[in-house]
């Protein structure tokens, strides 16, 4: 069975991550998130699947390759073009990616799903497909309830009693709000589909051949389904789904590495005196990482390998990626450490580097002179003192 995934965005929502990496390649305890996509893929029985891409593409292929590892047949359609020399995204929407490659050979030639490659999900694939084909369906959204209090943040999905659409609310008011049915970005669709997608030209799924289908009044269907779905469109998201993961409320992602103590994982060879440390679960740290004495972490905190911890730092409810370096009595709390970059839960950002603070939190393979760290301990003295 056939399966699209849609990765050719920048996910400019969840900069700065996505400066160096693709949304579907940002690590959920350090496993990319489309890799979760591939095994429920393979699970249901898809196994051919073609991939758009666009920014970063070259990151996405090289990770996944032709998808021998993964179980899987794996396709790649690049949207883009060479420019002096290097290659430029340049992707023509979720339903003009579809088209490029029903153009380029006729592939989806039965019945297929189209999944974001930006999120978690456990849904029972099998199932959607039956329901799809039960309605008669040429295009199916799988929805979802929430809370009508959540209705703000999401699309929302309106239908007559037999399931058939009738019409989208984009992030509507609660009390404008005609459904809690919302678009979960998991679609099913017939060959057909391709009728009412123009060629060679960037189309969009949700706003314009949706809109389109319920025009035409196509025999368009939503199936609303009970399933952990976790949409990681923004970094506020992320940050959320590492918790939910350490939290154990996403129960379809394992914890990696060694339970060294309750609530306590390990990658390889983490270099760390328990004794000396002020540790508090749930809380996972990759291989090769160090910990000096006198540093504190409070989970729900995720650190990443090969990261140095010094002495009187703190790592509160706080995600940091590999390489980080964080400086003596630092104190980061609900904060997401990214290269050169420091991120609150809400997505603000600093630029360390541009503020002129990536002495304390830097890079673990950037070795400073003996002279630096003097200096950096003469700053980090001053600032006690002015406290």
């Amino acid at each position: 069975m056939k399966a699209m995934i849609l990765a050719a965005g920048k996910g400019t929502r969840v900069r700065p991550i996505t400066y160096t990496i693709p949304k579907p390649l940002i690590p959920i305890l350090q496993k990319p998130v489309m890799e979760f996509l591939l095994e429920l893929l393979r699970q249901h029985g898809f196994d051919q699947i073609m991939v758009n891409v666009s920014h970063l593409a070259h990151e996405i292929e090289g990770y996944f390759r032709d998808g021998q590892r993964f179980g899987v047949d794996i396709g790649y359609s690049f949207e883009g073009s060479i420019v002096d020399g290097k290659l430029v995204g340049e992707a023509v929407g979720s339903a003009g990616g579809l088209r490029k490659i029903q153009d380029f050979n006729a592939f989806f030639d039965d019945t297929f799903i189209v999944l974001c490659g930006d999120a978690l999900i456990d849904l029972d694939l099998t199932a959607a497909v039956k329901q799809h084909r039960a309605n008669g369906a040429i295009a199916t959204v799988v929805t979802k309830k929430v809370p009508k209090e959540d209705v703000p943040s999401y699309g929302v999905v309106v239908t007559d009693d037999n399931g058939k659409i009738k019409s989208f609310q984009e992030k509507p008011s609660v009390e404008e709000a005609l459904s809690t049915d919302i678009n979960t970005g998991i679609y099913i669709f017939e060959p057909e589909i391709f009728d009412y997608i123009p060629p060679k030209q960037e189309f969009d799924i949700g706003g314009e051949l949706f809109p389109k289908l319920v025009e035409k009044e196509a025999p368009f269907y939503a199936v609303s389904m009970d399933f952990e779905w976790v949409d990681i469109g923004k970094v506020p998201d992320y940050w959320q789904a590492v918790r939910g993961v350490l939290t154990r409320e996403i129960k379809n992602v394992n914890i990696p590495g060694t339970e060294v103590a309750p609530g306590i994982y390990t990658g390889l060879n983490v270099a760390v005196n328990w004794d000396k440390v002020d540790i508090k679960g749930p809380v996972y740290i990759g291989g090769m990482t160090k910990i000096e004495d006198g540093a504190k972490i409070v989970g729900p905190a995720m650190i990443g390998p090969n990261c140095y911890i010094c002495s009187g730092a703190t790592v509160d409810n706080s995600v940091i990626f590999e390489y980080s370096r964080l400086g003596e009595g630092i104190r980061l709390v609900d904060k997401l450490v990214f290269g050169r970059y420091c991120v609150d839960k809400t997505g603000a950002a600093i630029d360390l580097q541009a503020a002129a603070l990536n002495w304390l939190i830097t890079d673990t393979r950037n070795n400073p002179s003996e002279h630096e760290l003097g200096e950096h301990k003469v700053i980090q003295d001053f600032l006690k003192e002015d406290n």
